[in-house]
């Protein structure tokens, strides 16, 4: 079930399809249709993006930049602390391919010229002659056609290997612990017992099953059982009414599974298909958040200029294969294969994009302040960066129980780096000259964690949970789970 890439694997394949342009998801226009091409995605182990021109398929880092100023591109990865001869690489591969390119090309107009002039050849001996040097150029071009799908290839994986090159405002450093703390909410409550962890308290009420999620699925699998499950979907509505009645987001509800290509647009693969789990027979992947099928809805593009800014928001389920030291954050629910999670993504003009990046984080902080959890925004240094974000910074939720700071979202800018890969633009006015979108998301928030902050900071001394105001009208009113009314749905007292 785990994603991978497998030398010598089938050439997965989509024909030629009609897609629309100029969908305005506010319902101001259908759009028109055009066209999409092949899409080939695997080939002799490495994922190609689609079957277009090199100057059509500058999808990933720019190839133009690191052509014109490849010094600049390894300065930004330096800063990232990557290896930079893959710059190097990139570069000696294009020269290549350019050359292939101009001598096939010349090839070509030379059989062009040769082939009108035997039909004004009357002389059968020089006809003859002509039709052999003809002959002779296919070959060289049968034989240079190889090598230069061999180049483009490599050259294509190479490309989307390339992560993102970080904003100018990231702190630069290689390690996590210089992630830096900018904003603090709320007091860190205080107890007049020793708090529990999640995992105790959630056992004592019987709201977490964790034996019988074992016995389901395995490791890092749970039960959730009556008011448990119902304050996992309570928190689930509470931040899609929040994110769509106050803050102006649509809401789409995608499929959990999608083709390998969406996770090339958003940088999941090729680089993290280890990380993901697949199915073994064809091209399906679950998705490892809402953001992939999210950004791909307009994949191969062109937006009209107003429709700019789009907000989305998903609720999915999340799957990955998250591999985790043993013993290193393993208990309870807070590292899992599958959880659930409401996304926010927005595609913006790229002026805009680093307020709406700010916008982004204040929407998911207020879901914690309106829940009455303290939090911390903290910024994201270079060396703690993904691989597609140009600027991040994490939302975390402090949990008494467990004495530590677990993080909630992560709110991302892209910038133009998801767009290039997915191919998503936009026109500023009709006829003008297309370009890339921003593209941004954030978690708005995860559940599991959310969960285990709230359990763990409204417990009460006999082993009670407290229920926020807030989340009430979605809790059928219930003020407090408790070990009498824990099983709802069995006529037991609120």
């Amino acid at each position: 079930m785990v994603g991978e890439v497998v030398p010598g694997a089938p050439v997965i394949a989509r024909e030629s399809r009609w897609t629309r342009r100029g969908y305005d998801p506010r319902g101001r226009s259908e759009g028109r249709w055009h066209r999409e091409p092949a899409l080939a995605l695997q080939k002799g182990g490495r994922f190609l993006l689609r079957n277009r021109t090199r100057k059509e398929e500058e999808c990933m880092l720019d190839l133009k930049l690191i052509r014109e100023n490849p010094e600049y591109v390894k300065e930004g990865l330096r800063k990232l602390f990557e290896p930079t001869e893959i710059i190097d690489e990139i570069l000696e591969l294009d020269q290549r391919r350019r050359e292939l390119l101009t001598e096939i090309e010349a090839l070509r107009a030379q059989r062009n010229a040769e082939s009108k002039a035997i039909g004004r050849t009357k002389d059968p001996e020089e006809r003859q002659k002509r039709i052999e040097g003809v002959r002779e150029i296919n070959a060289r071009i049968e034989a240079l056609e190889p090598e230069l799908e061999a180049v483009e290839a490599k050259l294509n994986d190479l490309l989307l290997r390339v992560p993102n090159l970080p904003h100018e405002s990231v702190p630069v450093s290689p390690s996590e612990e210089d992630n830096k703390p900018v904003k603090y909410w709320g007091d860190i409550p205080e107890f007049d017992f020793e708090p529990k962890p999640h995992w105790e308290l959630g056992e004592e009420l019987g709201i977490i099953d964790f034996e019988r999620g074992v016995k389901i699925s395995g490791s890092r699998f749970f039960v959730l059982k009556g008011l448990g499950a119902l304050l996992n979907r309570a928190l689930i509505q509470f931040m899609l009414d929040l994110h769509i009645e106050k803050h102006g987001y649509l809401e789409v509800y995608p499929p959990f599974m999608v083709r390998g290509h969406c996770l090339v647009g958003t940088g999941n693969l090729p680089k993290f298909g280890e990380n993901l789990f697949r199915d073994i027979e064809e091209d399906y992947w679950w998705i490892p958040t809402a953001e992939v099928p999210v950004t791909n809805l307009y994949r191969d593009e062109v937006l009209d200029g107003d429709m700019l800014p789009i907000y989305h928001v998903a609720y999915t389920p999340c799957f990955r294969r998250e591999k985790v030291s043993a013993g290193r954050d393993v208990r309870g629910i807070q590292r899992l294969y599958q959880f659930d999670k409401v996304e926010m993504v927005k595609f913006v003009k790229p002026e805009t994009s680093m307020d709406e990046l700010e916008s982004l984080i204040r929407n998911a902080e207020e879901v914690a302040e309106l829940l009455g959890l303290p939090y911390r925004r903290v910024q994201i240094v270079t060396g703690d960066l993904s691989f597609t974000a140009a600027v991040k910074y994490d939302i975390e939720m402090w949990a008494p129980g467990m004495q530590s700071w677990l993080e909630v979202s992560s709110c991302s800018n892209f910038m133009d780096f998801q767009a290039r890969r997915a191919n998503i633009r936009f026109r500023r006015e009709p006829g003008a000259r297309p370009e890339y979108v921003h593209t941004l998301n954030g978690s708005g928030l995860a559940i599991p964690r959310t969960m285990i902050a709230l359990m763990e900071t409204y417990q009460q001394e006999d082993g009670s949970i407290l229920i926020p105001e807030v989340l009430r009208p979605y809790m059928k009113g219930i003020e407090r789970i408790t070990k009498e009314n824990a099983l709802y749905g069995h006529n037991v007292p609120r």
